[in-house]
This record gives C-alpha cells, sequence and structure tokens, in this order.
C-alpha cells in the first residue's frame, strides 16, 4: 500500500461532528447555557533510538474534548480524554453542568466567541499523517550512518492532528497540522553533538545531514577545557534563540504578565535592537499548527517587535477584556490564571551565514543550547541556566577550541537591547518549545552575555 492509498485514522477526522455532538448534549441540558467545545484527534508515533539502535516504536489514536459552560456567570471547564462515545460525552456535559453550578459567579467572564471568519491556512501533509515505522527507522538509520561509529540516540516522531471548535454564540471551525521531528545525538567519550529540526512533512528531514552535524559538533566540541567566568560576546544557535523567546514570551508579551504588573514591556518603546523583528503567524509557509485557539479566535498574524520597538501583546479573551482590546487567539487549555501563550513564532532572518556569524566575533562563545533555565526575576528577565552540546571559544573570527558547559545569569532583555545584538543568522530553523509553541528563529550574534561560573557551580 502506498502512502496515498493509506486511510486518515478514523478518529483524526471525527472532531467536527463530535464538538456538534457536545453542543447539542448542552443544550438538552440548558437551553440558556453559553458553551464552548474543543475536540482534538489525531495520531502520533515515535521511533526513538539509543546506542544506536531502535528500541522503541509506538504509536497512538488521540482524542481530547474541552468542554466550557457559563450558566448565568457561572463558569467550568471540563475535559475527556479517550473514546468520545455518547456515553462519555453524556457524562461530560453533566459534569460541566454541576461543575458550573457549583462555583461562585465570575465578575471577569468575558462570554463566548463571537461569529469570526477563519484563517484559510493549513499545514498538512497526507503521507506524514500515515507515515509507517519503516520511513521513521529510515531517517534514524540515515543519522546512525552518519555517525561514522560514533554512539547516537534520539527519535524520529510524526504527528497529525484535527481540530473542531464549536459555541453557542455561532463560532465554529476547524483545522489540522502534521508535524514531522528528528532530534538526535551523537556522543564520543567526552562530548555530545545535537541537531534537531520540525517540519509539516516528514520527507524534509534528512538524517544523513542532521547525523553530520550532530557528529561533527560532539568531535569538535571532545576533550574541552575550562574558561574562566565573565561577560563574552556570544553566537547563540537556534535552539538558544527559542529558549529565550520563550521567557520573554511567557513573562513579557502576556497579557496577564501585564495586567500583573510583572512584565518589562512598554508598548511603543524602542526595548530592542533595530534587527529585531518578532511576530507570531501561523500562516508562515515554513510552520506548523491550528491556525484557531481554544476559545475560538483565528490566529492572525500579529507583530510583536518591529524593528526593535515593541508593538503588541498576547491575550485570549478574559486579558483582552481587561485591556480593552480583543483576543489576539492566543488562549490555552488552563491558562485562566496563566493568561495566554505565543503559539508560533517568527524571529526575521538577517543576512549573516554561520561563517560569517564567527568572523564577526573578537573574543566570545559559540553556544549550542541551553538548559535547566530558571527565571529569577520576570520584570527585569534574568534568567539562569546552563550550556549544553558543544560550547567553543572564538578568537578574532576562528573557532579555538571547546571549552566545557558554563552557567549563566542573564537579563535575556538586556541582551537583545538596542546596539546589543551584532548580526543576525540569514537561516532560519523550526523548533518546538513550551507551551507546545513553534519557534521559527535564525542564529544571534550578541555584543554581551554573563557567564557565572562552571556548569558545577
Amino acid at each position: 500500500m502506498t502512502t496515498s492509498d493509506r486511510p486518515i485514522p478514523v478518529g483524526a477526522a471525527a472532531a467536527p461532528s463530535t464538538a456538534d455532538q457536545v453542543l447539542e448534549l448542552v443544550r438538552a441540558r440548558a437551553a440558556s447555557a453559553e458553551a464552548e467545545v474543543v475536540v482534538m484527534s489525531g495520531v502520533s508515533a515515535l521511533t526513538r533510538f539509543a546506542n544506536s539502535f531502535i528500541h522503541q516504536n509506538v504509536a497512538e489514536e488521540t482524542s481530547h474534548v474541552l468542554l466550557r459552560v457559563a450558566l448565568n456567570g457561572h463558569v467550568a471547564s471540563v475535559s475527556l480524554d479517550g473514546a468520545p462515545d455518547a456515553e462519555h460525552l453524556g457524562r461530560l456535559a453533566d459534569d460541566a453542568m454541576a461543575a458550573a453550578r457549583a462555583q461562585p459567579p465570575d465578575p471577569d467572564w468575558p462570554g463566548l466567541t463571537p461569529r469570526t471568519a477563519g484563517l484559510s491556512v493549513e499545514h498538512w501533509d497526507d503521507a506524514t499523517a500515515v507515515a509507517s515505522p519503516d520511513e521513521r527507522a529510515q531517517r534514524v538509520r540515515e543519522f546512525v550512518d552518519a555517525a561514522g561509529g560514533l554512539e547516537t540516540a534520539g527519535f524520529c516522531s510524526t504527528s497529525a492532528s484535527v481540530a473542531g471548535f464549536e459555541n453557542s454564540a455561532g463560532q465554529r471551525l476547524t483545522g489540522r497540522t502534521t508535524h514531522a521531528t528528528l532530534d538526535g545525538i551523537a556522543r564520543t567519550g567526552t562530548a555530545d553533538g545535537a541537531a534537531r529540526v520540525t517540519s509539516v512533512s516528514l520527507t524534509d528531514l534528512d538524517g544523513q545531514a542532521m547525523g553530520e552535524r550532530a557528529t561533527a559538533k560532539a568531535r569538535t566540541a571532545s576533550d574541552p577545557t575550562d574558561l574562566e567566568p565573565g561577560r563574552y560576546e556570544v553566537i547563540l544557535e537556534p535552539e538558544c534563540v527559542s529558549n529565550l523567546l520563550s521567557f520573554l514570551l511567557a513573562h513579557g508579551f502576556n497579557g496577564k504578565a501585564v495586567e500583573d504588573g510583572r512584565s518589562f514591556v512598554r508598548l511603543g518603546a524602542q526595548q530592542f535592537d533595530p534587527s529585531i523583528t518578532l511576530r507570531d503567524d501561523v500562516t508562515d509557509a515554513a510552520m506548523v499548527g491550528i491556525p484557531f485557539d481554544v476559545e475560538g479566535t483565528p490566529k492572525r498574524p500579529l507583530d510583536l517587535v518591529s524593528g526593535g520597538v515593541t508593538k503588541a501583546l498576547l491575550h485570549n479573551r478574559r486579558t483582552a477584556r481587561k485591556a480593552g482590546t480583543e483576543s489576539t487567539g492566543h488562549a490555552v487549555e488552563g491558562g485562566g490564571s496563566f493568561g495566554a501563550a505565543g503559539a508560533n513564532l517568527v524571529l526575521s532572518a538577517g543576512d549573516a551565514s554561520a561563517d560569517e556569524l564567527i568572523a564577526g566575533v573578537g573574543r566570545g562563545l559559540l553556544v549550542t543550547d541551553f538548559w535547566y533555565t530558571r527565571i529569577l526575576d520576570p520584570k527585569t528577565q534574568v534568567v539562569t541556566g546552563l550550556t549544553r552540546n558543544g560550547v567553543w571559544l572564538v578568537e578574532d573570527g576562528r573557532i579555538v577550541r571547546p571549552v566545557t558547559n558554563m552557567r549563566f545569569t542573564q537579563s535575556f532583555v538586556e541582551a537583545l537591547a538596542p546596539g546589543a545584538v551584532r548580526a543576525v543568522g540569514s537561516e532560519q530553523a523550526l523548533l518546538f518549545g513550551g507551551w507546545d509553541s513553534v519557534y521559527l528563529v535564525p542564529a544571534l550574534h550578541l555584543a554581551s552575555w554573563n557567564f557565572t561560573g562552571g556548569a558545577k557551580g
């Protein structure tokens, strides 16, 4: 059977009809209830490898139903994971009604999303939706073979999701997305090298190229030596950049953070270097994702930073109402207390190739990954964390030696401030981050980064 002949799993096609069914069940119990239903159905599969051998192949068909009801201002949300049959959906509706009646009135209830036109955008690939274990294993084999005998580990995954939304105000939307990820490391006795990429299509994942990249990093990062702490220029590869942006979004551009007085954001101010332009844009051709949020608001392209000037915030309906504006389509499940979350972040590329980024460094560090990053002060965006998977000292535009992992304590806002960005890479990588957000980002050459010690202290 060819990929074009393989049927898309039934569960992945049932989301819109399930949303209809749940809304009817709510109406039958309380005709005056406000209700909204999100149904996510699909398939996900994973091929995992370690010690250069595949040791796990798993796949599951998923179904998730989220129901929120409001009875005269008494609001509650409930969810169902598993088969959306009539019995379980009836219980879901009953539980939602009972939970709403038990809640005190919600004075900040913003009401339902009105009928609004959706976006005509779809990130979908039929072949990826039905990819076989053999097709994922092929990418793994290419990665392992390219490592030239180094120990390797990682995974190749494929996923297909279909979403249906309906509410009692007449809003009705559907969307679907696929994505494939290859994430692996190659390991010597003293260093790991990593490579990872995500795309809407499995055929875009080049296992050989990624294996070669991870292997080159591992070999050149081997036998690292210590470097004294201090401030250094840095080239942050895309994995680091996506981590950095995730903190700016969650604790800065989030409308709830501004409402609570814990955000650094000042709308209309030149808070970033002119080379920084950041937008949330599900319509970008290189993106993946569903084009609406859990409240049924379309995710229209939104400029957060343009030429270094802070332009906008991320809002759900609740924070938008308090701010006197409209939702930007960034409501997430469970985000009532947290606020809105970025979904499809695009940091505009520059014109510097990877070699040109390195050539522009006087004395600094090339950093592959951050990990164990923790925010110390949301208002100033001071974050501490560690480097990982390869760090190199660069002097006079040349990589001179690998160095051991280091701890940093750095204000992410200061790192991107006017005059602090020396160059922006010309190539973007698509990476998954926290809150299921997706980041399309280049590498950055920054003027100063505060390294406070080695990884052990």
